[in-house]
């Protein structure tokens, strides 16, 4: 090619996680040409699967239930069950052990949760099922407008008129209210409580917060609703049938393509020109599935960048860093006292109390003495993980970029901050020991097991910057308009033909393809043709 005119495409996608993928096949039914470049050998960004941890086991590498991806409609509208996507559950979606042996357990069926909750406090079954009934009135649409890019006008409307029936602004109030709040308001026992709390915790914003009710609160029903579903096979099989879909409409794909610069041509997106040299005109948009960092101090020149969105990045504030442990048990968890029924998902802390002491240590920069850990059991999700009779297990938890000190060294080697292999190591120890008061014996399950610190996430993905996984924090000043700078909240960049697709746009992280669904749209707009389907 080199000395030839470029190869030239309506779109360019840059990255092909979830959202890249998403917009690449709504580009692709528009009719537009499409090729996504993806830098990493293999496909999906942060939903991939490997066998690196035993030959034997799959271990999904970073994101692994998904129950966004089944409410999305986004996602829904692809119908990648045709192209190969298939669902499992585990017998139960989520569960927290207490200390002294008895489960927070949501069963597949509500009232089966209910009477869970209501032996551990009376009362509290009764209550569930009234969170139940309210989420049935207003679950869709409050997750319709979520979706939607902002203003959720239509979603918006659908949503607000939904709420009459479950108190009106008495149920705003109560979305608005903290998860710790929400959670005294609704129950009397801690079961439920810590299954809120638990569910608030997969975001970064403080317990005590306003924002985390109602990500709570979403969770916690999609659990009840639609399950904590799987991918068959692993993580990667829902990439794979998104990427199977795109080259059936005749979108292309290149891996080992890291990209160099967004080329702008008078205040217009003009080409893509990737680390290898190879240069790829475009005729309509590029859309970016990368974080916001990565876009605006990386992929796109400083004499390029709008200065509203310049001036805005100095004050972008990232999700803490993550540090995940994939561990191959050469059986099932031995628990001490095991659940009513297995569930896939687990949440470990001793206490709401704990669990938030955990939270605000990260977010004071201060390592976390007993994390609180997002743990999953993958066989018991979905068999085909590994081989019979054996778990494929996982556990994260986050961690600051800066570190003041360190609360949980006792007089012993202290956890740095650095991340490096001690640093992990050391660690993942700690997060070990928290599973290991519900499961004294699991050492002696472990056949095998990996560390993945802030820095080899990142090397897995660029977009995770010191592991952050969620594309900047979601607390409420990061969120809406003002995702990912001020004034913005669509996927425009303030250049002509460039879309930010990727989860620092908003609605911001999960994967539920919003994000990459609105910058297809607002380009296919942009472009003035007709509006997608979907």
């Amino acid at each position: 090619m080199i000395g030839g005119p470029s190869p030239t495409y309506d779109a360019v996608v840059v990255g092909s996680g979830p959202n890249g993928l998403v917009a690449a096949n709504k580009l692709a039914d528009a009719g537009w040409s499409v090729l996504v470049l993806e830098a990493q050998p293999e496909l999906g960004g942060a939903v991939r699967s490997d066998h690196g941890v035993d030959p034997a086991f799959v271990h999904d590498t970073f994101s692994a239930f998904y129950p966004l991806a089944l409410a999305s409609p986004v996602i829904r509208s692809l119908e990648l069950e045709r192209h190969g996507l298939e669902w499992s559950h585990a017998p139960a979606p989520l569960g927290h052990p207490l200390p002294g042996g008895a489960w927070a357990v949501i069963h597949p069926d509500r009232h089966d949760t209910a009477s869970g909750l209501d032996a551990l406090h009376p009362g509290d079954g009764e209550a569930w099922l009234k969170l139940c009934a309210d989420w049935d009135r207003v679950g869709d649409p409050i997750v319709e407008a979520l979706m939607a890019t902002w203003p959720p006008v239509r979603g918006g409307v659908r949503a607000l008129a939904s709420m009459r029936h479950v108190g009106g602004l008495a149920f705003v109030k109560e979305l608005l209210t903290p998860a710790v709040g929400l959670g005294r308001a609704r129950f009397g026992g801690e079961a439920p409580r810590l299954l809120l709390a638990g569910n608030g915790g997969h975001s970064d914003i403080p317990l005590e917060s306003p924002g985390s009710g109602i990500f709570g609160m979403i969770l916690t029903m999609l659990a009840q609703t639609v399950g904590f579903p799987v991918p068959r096979g692993g993580a990667g099989e829902l990439t794979q049938a998104m990427a199977r879909r795109l080259t059936s409409l005749g979108g292309e794909i290149r891996l080992d393509s890291a990209v160099a610069r967004i080329e702008v041509d008078r205040g217009r997106v003009s080409a893509v020109r990737t680390v290898g040299g190879e240069r790829f005109a475009v005729r309509r948009a590029v859309v970016a599935d990368v974080s916001a960092p990565v876009l605006y101090e990386r992929l796109v020149a400083p004499e390029d960048l709008p200065a509203s969105v310049a001036r805005g990045m100095t004050r972008f504030e990232l999700d803490p860093g993550t540090v995940k442990v994939d561990w191959a048990l050469d059986g099932p968890v031995p628990w001490t006292s095991p659940p009513p029924v297995a569930p896939g998902c687990l949440h470990v802390a001793d206490s709401v109390s704990a669990m938030q002491e955990s939270l605000s240590q990260v977010v004071a920069g201060v390592v976390p003495r007993e994390p609180f850990l997002l743990a999953g059991q993958m066989t018991t999700a979905d068999a085909s993980r590994s081989p019979q009779g054996t778990e494929s297990m996982w556990a994260y938890t986050h961690v600051p970029h800066e570190t003041s000190y360190d609360a949980g060294s006792g007089g012993g080697p202290a956890v740095r901050g650095t991340w490096d292999r001690d640093d992990c190591e050391r660690f993942a120890d700690r997060m070990q020991a928290q599973l290991e008061k519900h499961a004294p014996d699991l050492a002696s399950r472990i056949r095998a097991r990996r560390v993945l610190g802030p820095h080899e996430l990142e090397q897995r993905n660029g977009s995770l910057i010191g592991g952050a996984v969620n594309g900047g924090t979601s607390q409420l000043h990061q969120q809406l308009v003002f995702r990912p700078v001020p004034g913005t909240g669509r996927p425009t960049t303030g250049i002509k033909g460039l879309y930010l697709g990727s989860s620092s746009a908003h609605p911001g992280g999960g994967v539920h393809g919003a994000c990459g669904a609105n910058a297809a749209r607002a380009a296919v707009v942009g472009a003035r043709v007709p509006r997608l389907r979907g």
